[in-house]
Protein backbone atom coordinates (compact mmCIF):
# COMPACT_ATOMS: atom_id res chain seq x y z
CA UNK A 1 0.00 0.00 0.00
CA UNK A 2 1.50 3.54 -1.20
CA UNK A 3 0.45 5.23 2.05
CA UNK A 4 -0.85 3.28 4.79
CA UNK A 5 -1.60 6.33 7.35
CA UNK A 6 -4.01 7.62 4.61
CA UNK A 7 -5.98 3.81 5.10
CA UNK A 8 -5.21 4.26 9.25
CA UNK A 9 -7.01 7.49 9.24
CA UNK A 10 -9.54 6.23 7.70
CA UNK A 11 -10.36 3.57 9.74
CA UNK A 12 -10.18 5.89 13.19
CA UNK A 13 -12.52 7.89 11.64
CA UNK A 14 -14.89 4.90 10.67
CA UNK A 15 -14.33 3.25 14.09
CA UNK A 16 -15.41 6.68 15.47
CA UNK A 17 -18.76 6.39 13.44
CA UNK A 18 -19.49 2.78 14.46
CA UNK A 19 -19.36 4.24 18.59
CA UNK A 20 -21.49 7.31 17.11
CA UNK A 21 -24.28 4.89 15.52
CA UNK A 22 -24.33 3.33 18.90
CA UNK A 23 -24.22 6.16 21.24
CA UNK A 24 -26.22 8.44 19.28
CA UNK A 25 -29.06 6.66 18.23
CA UNK A 26 -30.85 6.20 21.47
CA UNK A 27 -34.15 7.60 21.20
CA UNK A 28 -34.73 6.45 17.54
CA UNK A 29 -34.19 2.63 19.21
CA UNK A 30 -36.39 3.27 21.28
CA UNK A 31 -39.40 5.12 19.40
CA UNK A 32 -39.10 2.44 16.90
CA UNK A 33 -38.74 -0.62 19.21
CA UNK A 34 -35.51 -1.44 17.38
CA UNK A 35 -32.67 -3.80 19.03
CA UNK A 36 -30.19 -1.16 20.99
CA UNK A 37 -27.83 -2.82 18.74
CA UNK A 38 -30.00 -2.15 15.83
CA UNK A 39 -27.72 0.55 14.45
CA UNK A 40 -24.76 -0.46 15.55
CA UNK A 41 -24.65 -3.72 13.96
CA UNK A 42 -25.54 -2.50 10.74
CA UNK A 43 -22.81 0.81 10.88
CA UNK A 44 -19.93 -1.93 11.84
CA UNK A 45 -21.10 -4.04 8.82
CA UNK A 46 -20.76 -0.84 6.39
CA UNK A 47 -17.95 0.25 8.52
CA UNK A 48 -16.31 -3.30 7.78
CA UNK A 49 -17.21 -3.70 4.02
CA UNK A 50 -15.64 0.08 3.66
CA UNK A 51 -12.10 -0.91 5.39
CA UNK A 52 -12.47 -4.49 2.88
CA UNK A 53 -13.09 -2.55 -0.27
CA UNK A 54 -10.16 -0.01 0.38
CA UNK A 55 -7.88 -3.04 0.94
CA UNK A 56 -9.05 -5.06 -2.05
CA UNK A 57 -9.23 -2.06 -4.48
CA UNK A 58 -6.26 0.20 -2.85
CA UNK A 59 -3.77 -3.13 -2.64
CA UNK A 60 -5.44 -6.43 -4.44
CA UNK A 61 -7.08 -5.24 -7.58
CA UNK A 62 -3.78 -4.14 -10.43
CA UNK A 63 -2.88 -0.63 -11.28
CA UNK A 64 -4.05 -1.27 -15.19
CA UNK A 65 -7.96 -2.14 -14.05
CA UNK A 66 -8.31 1.55 -12.43
CA UNK A 67 -9.57 2.72 -15.42
CA UNK A 68 -11.80 0.73 -16.37
CA UNK A 69 -13.13 0.39 -12.72
CA UNK A 70 -13.74 4.29 -13.11
CA UNK A 71 -15.25 5.21 -15.69
CA UNK A 72 -17.33 1.67 -14.91
CA UNK A 73 -18.24 3.02 -12.02
CA UNK A 74 -19.44 6.28 -13.50
CA UNK A 75 -21.46 4.13 -16.34
CA UNK A 76 -23.33 1.80 -14.17
CA UNK A 77 -24.08 4.67 -11.35
CA UNK A 78 -25.44 7.28 -13.92
CA UNK A 79 -27.56 4.26 -15.56
CA UNK A 80 -29.50 3.24 -12.20
CA UNK A 81 -29.24 7.27 -11.13
CA UNK A 82 -31.18 8.37 -14.37
CA UNK A 83 -33.54 5.14 -14.57
CA UNK A 84 -34.37 5.44 -10.77
CA UNK A 85 -36.77 8.30 -11.93
CA UNK A 86 -38.81 5.10 -14.04
CA UNK A 87 -38.50 2.64 -11.35
CA UNK A 88 -41.81 1.42 -9.69
CA UNK A 89 -42.06 1.68 -5.86
CA UNK A 90 -41.72 -1.89 -5.22
CA UNK A 91 -37.47 -1.36 -6.41
CA UNK A 92 -36.89 2.63 -4.44
CA UNK A 93 -37.83 3.93 -1.21
CA UNK A 94 -39.49 7.09 -1.75
CA UNK A 95 -38.92 10.53 0.68
CA UNK A 96 -41.57 13.10 0.30
CA UNK A 97 -41.67 11.89 -2.85
CA UNK A 98 -37.99 11.75 -3.92
CA UNK A 99 -36.45 8.89 -4.99
CA UNK A 100 -33.09 8.18 -3.24
CA UNK A 101 -32.28 4.57 -2.75
CA UNK A 102 -32.95 1.24 -4.76
CA UNK A 103 -34.32 -1.35 -2.52
CA UNK A 104 -32.08 -4.39 -2.30
CA UNK A 105 -32.19 -7.67 -0.01
CA UNK A 106 -31.13 -6.48 3.64
CA UNK A 107 -30.23 -2.87 2.37
CA UNK A 108 -30.98 0.12 0.47
CA UNK A 109 -28.38 1.50 -2.52
CA UNK A 110 -28.40 5.59 -3.12
CA UNK A 111 -26.60 5.71 -6.58
CA UNK A 112 -25.77 9.32 -5.94
CA UNK A 113 -22.85 8.31 -3.69
CA UNK A 114 -21.06 5.92 -5.83
CA UNK A 115 -21.82 8.57 -9.14
CA UNK A 116 -20.08 11.18 -6.96
CA UNK A 117 -16.75 9.30 -6.87
CA UNK A 118 -17.66 8.06 -10.85
CA UNK A 119 -18.19 11.67 -11.80
CA UNK A 120 -15.02 12.74 -10.20
CA UNK A 121 -12.65 10.17 -12.07
CA UNK A 122 -14.55 10.85 -15.36
CA UNK A 123 -13.53 13.98 -14.98
CA UNK A 124 -10.27 13.31 -14.08
CA UNK A 125 -9.70 11.02 -16.91
CA UNK A 126 -11.09 13.03 -19.87
CA UNK A 127 -9.77 16.70 -18.47
CA UNK A 128 -6.45 14.77 -18.60
CA UNK A 129 -7.14 13.87 -22.38
CA UNK A 130 -8.64 17.27 -23.35
CA UNK A 131 -6.58 19.53 -21.54
CA UNK A 132 -3.23 18.17 -22.50
CA UNK A 133 -1.51 21.50 -23.06
CA UNK A 134 -2.88 23.55 -20.10
CA UNK A 135 -2.22 26.84 -21.78
CA UNK A 136 -4.00 29.62 -21.41
CA UNK A 137 -7.59 30.01 -22.94
CA UNK A 138 -9.38 33.15 -24.04
CA UNK A 139 -12.61 32.82 -21.93
CA UNK A 140 -14.82 32.19 -24.09
CA UNK A 141 -12.34 28.99 -26.00
CA UNK A 142 -12.15 27.58 -22.25
CA UNK A 143 -15.97 28.20 -22.32
CA UNK A 144 -16.45 25.57 -25.59
CA UNK A 145 -13.65 23.31 -24.34
CA UNK A 146 -16.09 22.91 -20.79
CA UNK A 147 -20.02 23.10 -22.35
CA UNK A 148 -19.80 18.79 -22.95
CA UNK A 149 -19.08 18.52 -19.29
CA UNK A 150 -21.52 21.62 -18.39
CA UNK A 151 -24.28 19.95 -20.18
CA UNK A 152 -23.36 16.40 -18.50
CA UNK A 153 -23.58 18.21 -15.07
CA UNK A 154 -26.76 19.49 -16.08
CA UNK A 155 -28.75 15.81 -16.88
CA UNK A 156 -26.72 14.85 -13.56
CA UNK A 157 -28.34 18.26 -11.47
CA UNK A 158 -31.75 17.29 -13.38
CA UNK A 159 -31.58 13.97 -11.64
CA UNK A 160 -30.42 14.91 -8.18
CA UNK A 161 -31.95 18.33 -7.57
CA UNK A 162 -35.13 17.68 -9.52
CA UNK A 163 -35.93 14.02 -9.31
CA UNK A 164 -34.22 13.28 -5.83
CA UNK A 165 -35.00 17.33 -4.53
CA UNK A 166 -31.27 16.40 -3.04
CA UNK A 167 -30.11 20.23 -3.77
CA UNK A 168 -26.96 19.77 -1.45
CA UNK A 169 -25.57 17.04 -3.26
CA UNK A 170 -25.91 19.19 -6.50
CA UNK A 171 -23.68 22.13 -4.36
CA UNK A 172 -20.74 19.73 -3.92
CA UNK A 173 -20.64 18.26 -6.96
CA UNK A 174 -20.94 22.04 -8.61
CA UNK A 175 -18.03 23.17 -6.31
CA UNK A 176 -15.89 20.16 -6.88
CA UNK A 177 -15.76 20.55 -10.66
CA UNK A 178 -15.12 24.18 -10.73
CA UNK A 179 -12.23 23.13 -8.43
CA UNK A 180 -10.94 20.20 -10.52
CA UNK A 181 -11.29 22.89 -13.56
CA UNK A 182 -8.85 25.13 -11.84
CA UNK A 183 -6.16 22.43 -11.11
CA UNK A 184 -6.96 21.34 -14.55
CA UNK A 185 -5.32 24.65 -15.53
CA UNK A 186 -8.11 26.53 -16.36
CA UNK A 187 -8.32 30.08 -15.56
CA UNK A 188 -9.23 31.83 -12.16
CA UNK A 189 -11.50 34.01 -15.04
CA UNK A 190 -13.72 30.52 -15.83
CA UNK A 191 -13.53 29.26 -11.92
CA UNK A 192 -15.66 32.50 -10.45
CA UNK A 193 -17.84 32.37 -13.77
CA UNK A 194 -18.93 28.83 -12.31
CA UNK A 195 -18.90 29.50 -8.78
CA UNK A 196 -21.55 32.46 -9.83
CA UNK A 197 -23.27 30.30 -12.14
CA UNK A 198 -23.96 27.96 -9.39
CA UNK A 199 -25.29 30.55 -7.13
CA UNK A 200 -27.56 31.41 -9.59
CA UNK A 201 -28.38 27.60 -9.75
CA UNK A 202 -28.88 27.46 -6.26
CA UNK A 203 -30.90 30.59 -6.12
CA UNK A 204 -32.92 29.44 -8.90
CA UNK A 205 -33.99 25.91 -7.63
CA UNK A 206 -34.65 27.34 -4.38
CA UNK A 207 -37.01 29.84 -5.59
CA UNK A 208 -38.97 27.22 -7.55
CA UNK A 209 -39.67 25.32 -3.98
CA UNK A 210 -41.58 26.65 -1.57
CA UNK A 211 -39.90 24.07 0.84
CA UNK A 212 -36.40 25.35 0.48
CA UNK A 213 -38.04 28.69 0.84
CA UNK A 214 -39.32 27.95 4.12
CA UNK A 215 -35.88 26.14 5.13
CA UNK A 216 -33.85 29.18 4.10
CA UNK A 217 -36.69 31.45 6.13
CA UNK A 218 -35.97 29.39 9.13
CA UNK A 219 -32.24 29.63 8.87
CA UNK A 220 -32.54 33.08 8.64
CA UNK A 221 -34.86 33.81 11.81
CA UNK A 222 -32.38 31.83 13.63
CA UNK A 223 -29.03 33.76 12.34
CA UNK A 224 -30.41 36.91 11.57
CA UNK A 225 -29.11 38.22 15.15
CA UNK A 226 -25.83 37.75 14.89
CA UNK A 227 -25.85 38.73 11.00
CA UNK A 228 -27.33 41.77 11.34
CA UNK A 229 -25.66 43.09 14.12
CA UNK A 230 -22.14 43.77 12.39
CA UNK A 231 -24.38 45.27 9.63
CA UNK A 232 -24.76 49.09 9.47
CA UNK A 233 -28.51 49.89 11.21
CA UNK A 234 -30.62 50.27 8.11
CA UNK A 235 -29.32 47.33 6.06
CA UNK A 236 -30.12 45.46 9.14
CA UNK A 237 -33.87 47.16 9.29
CA UNK A 238 -34.26 45.81 5.65
CA UNK A 239 -33.19 42.61 6.15
CA UNK A 240 -35.07 41.63 9.24
CA UNK A 241 -37.45 39.18 9.30
CA UNK A 242 -40.16 39.82 11.92
CA UNK A 243 -42.10 36.68 13.13
CA UNK A 244 -40.37 34.16 11.75
CA UNK A 245 -40.60 30.82 12.73
CA UNK A 246 -37.09 29.79 13.92
CA UNK A 247 -35.82 26.21 12.56
CA UNK A 248 -36.18 23.95 15.52
CA UNK A 249 -33.10 21.37 14.17
CA UNK A 250 -30.89 24.59 14.36
CA UNK A 251 -31.73 25.55 17.52
CA UNK A 252 -31.25 22.14 19.44
CA UNK A 253 -28.10 21.83 17.13
CA UNK A 254 -26.67 25.40 18.72
CA UNK A 255 -27.57 23.79 22.08
CA UNK A 256 -25.82 20.49 21.47
CA UNK A 257 -22.70 22.42 20.98
CA UNK A 258 -23.19 24.59 23.76
CA UNK A 259 -24.03 21.83 26.27
CA UNK A 260 -20.60 20.24 25.35
CA UNK A 261 -18.37 22.73 26.19
CA UNK A 262 -14.71 21.99 26.60
CA UNK A 263 -14.52 18.18 27.68
CA UNK A 264 -18.30 17.02 26.47
CA UNK A 265 -20.66 15.52 29.23
CA UNK A 266 -19.35 12.11 28.48
CA UNK A 267 -19.43 9.54 25.51
CA UNK A 268 -22.76 8.25 25.80
CA UNK A 269 -24.25 10.53 28.19
CA UNK A 270 -25.40 13.30 25.74
CA UNK A 271 -29.28 14.41 26.19
CA UNK A 272 -29.90 16.15 22.41
CA UNK A 273 -30.14 13.20 21.17
CA UNK A 274 -32.93 12.27 23.39
CA UNK A 275 -36.12 13.05 21.26
CA UNK A 276 -34.58 16.75 20.88
CA UNK A 277 -32.77 16.34 17.96
CA UNK A 278 -33.55 14.31 15.10
CA UNK A 279 -31.20 12.96 12.23
CA UNK A 280 -28.63 12.88 15.39
CA UNK A 281 -26.65 9.98 14.27
CA UNK A 282 -26.95 10.78 10.59
CA UNK A 283 -27.03 14.99 9.63
CA UNK A 284 -26.14 15.99 12.43
CA UNK A 285 -23.61 13.65 13.63
CA UNK A 286 -21.17 16.57 14.96
CA UNK A 287 -23.32 17.93 17.50
CA UNK A 288 -24.25 14.91 18.58
CA UNK A 289 -20.42 14.13 19.22
CA UNK A 290 -19.79 17.52 20.10
CA UNK A 291 -21.85 17.73 23.11
CA UNK A 292 -20.68 14.37 24.34
CA UNK A 293 -16.80 14.99 23.50
CA UNK A 294 -16.30 18.46 23.72
CA UNK A 295 -14.16 20.88 21.65
CA UNK A 296 -11.66 18.69 22.56
CA UNK A 297 -13.26 16.35 20.77
CA UNK A 298 -14.27 17.60 18.04
CA UNK A 299 -11.18 19.52 17.42
CA UNK A 300 -9.45 15.48 17.36
CA UNK A 301 -12.19 14.59 14.81
CA UNK A 302 -11.33 17.81 12.85
CA UNK A 303 -7.66 17.03 13.04
CA UNK A 304 -8.62 13.77 11.64
CA UNK A 305 -9.92 15.01 8.01
CA UNK A 306 -7.24 17.79 8.14
CA UNK A 307 -4.60 14.96 7.92
CA UNK A 308 -7.19 12.67 5.59
CA UNK A 309 -6.75 15.49 2.90
CA UNK A 310 -3.49 16.24 3.45
CA UNK A 311 -2.03 12.98 3.09
CA UNK A 312 -4.88 12.72 0.02
CA UNK A 313 -3.49 15.72 -1.40
CA UNK A 314 0.40 14.43 -0.98
CA UNK A 315 -0.63 12.13 -3.01
CA UNK A 316 -1.46 13.79 -6.00
CA UNK A 317 1.36 15.96 -5.65
CA UNK A 318 3.88 12.96 -5.93
CA UNK A 319 2.20 11.68 -9.03
CA UNK A 320 3.31 13.00 -12.55
CA UNK A 321 0.14 10.75 -13.83
CA UNK A 322 -2.62 13.99 -14.17
CA UNK A 323 -5.49 11.61 -13.75
CA UNK A 324 -4.28 10.26 -10.72
CA UNK A 325 -3.02 13.92 -9.51
CA UNK A 326 -6.76 15.31 -10.76
CA UNK A 327 -9.06 12.41 -9.26
CA UNK A 328 -6.98 12.78 -5.80
CA UNK A 329 -7.58 16.18 -5.92
CA UNK A 330 -11.30 15.76 -6.49
CA UNK A 331 -11.83 12.88 -3.85
CA UNK A 332 -9.99 15.48 -1.60
CA UNK A 333 -12.50 18.00 -2.45
CA UNK A 334 -15.77 16.22 -2.55
CA UNK A 335 -14.73 14.52 1.25
CA UNK A 336 -13.50 18.57 2.35
CA UNK A 337 -16.81 20.14 0.93
CA UNK A 338 -19.24 17.58 2.32
CA UNK A 339 -17.60 18.48 5.87
CA UNK A 340 -17.92 21.82 5.91
CA UNK A 341 -20.92 22.42 4.28
CA UNK A 342 -21.96 20.17 6.74
CA UNK A 343 -20.30 21.74 9.61
CA UNK A 344 -21.50 25.71 8.31
CA UNK A 345 -25.09 23.77 8.59
CA UNK A 346 -25.21 22.13 12.19
CA UNK A 347 -24.04 25.85 13.63
CA UNK A 348 -26.19 27.97 11.42
CA UNK A 349 -23.56 29.43 9.47
CA UNK A 350 -25.98 28.15 6.10
CA UNK A 351 -28.94 26.59 5.86
CA UNK A 352 -28.82 22.97 6.71
CA UNK A 353 -27.98 20.80 3.20
CA UNK A 354 -28.45 17.51 4.78
CA UNK A 355 -25.35 16.16 3.66
CA UNK A 356 -23.73 13.18 5.41
CA UNK A 357 -20.62 13.92 7.14
CA UNK A 358 -18.02 11.25 4.89
CA UNK A 359 -17.23 8.23 7.14
CA UNK A 360 -18.73 9.38 10.26
CA UNK A 361 -22.47 9.87 9.47
CA UNK A 362 -24.21 6.90 9.64
CA UNK A 363 -25.36 5.21 6.30
CA UNK A 364 -23.60 2.47 4.48
CA UNK A 365 -23.81 3.79 0.69
CA UNK A 366 -21.96 7.01 1.79
CA UNK A 367 -19.48 4.89 3.70
CA UNK A 368 -19.10 2.07 0.53
CA UNK A 369 -18.98 4.85 -2.03
CA UNK A 370 -15.98 7.02 -0.02
CA UNK A 371 -14.49 3.76 0.63
CA UNK A 372 -14.21 3.16 -3.24
CA UNK A 373 -12.75 6.87 -3.33
CA UNK A 374 -9.72 5.99 -1.31
CA UNK A 375 -9.38 2.85 -2.75
CA UNK A 376 -9.47 4.35 -6.24
CA UNK A 377 -6.74 7.26 -4.36
CA UNK A 378 -4.56 4.39 -3.55
CA UNK A 379 -4.80 1.98 -6.40
CA UNK A 380 -3.57 5.49 -8.90
CA UNK A 381 -0.84 6.25 -6.54
CA UNK A 382 0.91 2.73 -7.78
CA UNK A 383 1.39 4.70 -10.86
CA UNK A 384 4.89 6.18 -11.44
CA UNK A 385 5.41 8.88 -8.73
CA UNK A 386 7.95 12.07 -8.70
Amino acid sequence: MQDRTLFYIVVAIITLSVLASYTLSTYVTLHFDYSQFHFFIRQLISGLLAILVIWLIGVKLPPQYAHRFGLGLFVVSFILMISMVVMPSSLVTAVGGAKRWIKLPGFSLAPVEFFKIGFIYFLAWSFTRKFKSFKKEQLKRELILILPYVILFGVAVLSIAIFQNDIGQVVVLGITLSFMLLFAGRSLKLFFLLIGAAIATFVLFVSISENRIARIKMWWASAQKIILSYLPPSWAQELKLDNAKESYQIINSLHAIHHGGIFGQGLGDGVIKLGFLSDVHTDFVLAGLTEELGFVGIFFIAALYILLIHRIFKIANATEDMTTYLFSVGVASLIGFSLLINSFGISSLIPIKGLAVPFLSYGGSSMLANAVGIGLVLLLSKRTLR
